[in-house]
């Protein structure tokens, strides 16, 4: 069975490099992390955030399965996070809206948000 194209976008997020990453996302976009009390806005701001973590942690995400439809996918993923020698293994579900083909909404849960907000902390 095929992928829905949001699915399939959504996948590409996770396998591809980040110019790709970047491509798919809206330039008015609205960012939800774990842990932030508000929304990134923007694909500037976005990108500009990610550059300004890089290096901070690693995380590795698998993705366990996608579903979407015209509106909307949901990823399930597995996570490891490393920070200052240590290991965290956690799961997130992130929602996506997409519209025309641009993510221009998401949001990150997880099974521990004080763990997980503490470990990046």
């Amino acid at each position: 069975m095929t992928d829905h194209p949001n699915a399939a976008l959504v996948r590409q997020y996770f396998e591809g490099e980040i110019e790709d990453y970047a491509n798919g996302i809206d330039d008015d976009v609205e960012w939800w992390e774990i842990g932030r009390a508000e929304p990134i806005i923007g694909k500037t701001a976005l990108l500009a955030h990610m550059e300004e973590q890089a290096g901070l942690w690693e995380i590795d995400g698998s993705v366990h399965d996608v579903v979407a439809n015209d509106e909307h996918a949901v990823a399930l993923i597995n996570a490891t996070g490393k920070r200052d020698g240590r290991t965290l293994d956690y799961r997130v579900a992130e929602i996506y809206h997409i519209r025309d083909g641009k993510v221009t909404h998401r949001w990150a849960f997880s099974d521990d948000t004080a763990t997980i907000t503490e470990f990046f902390s």
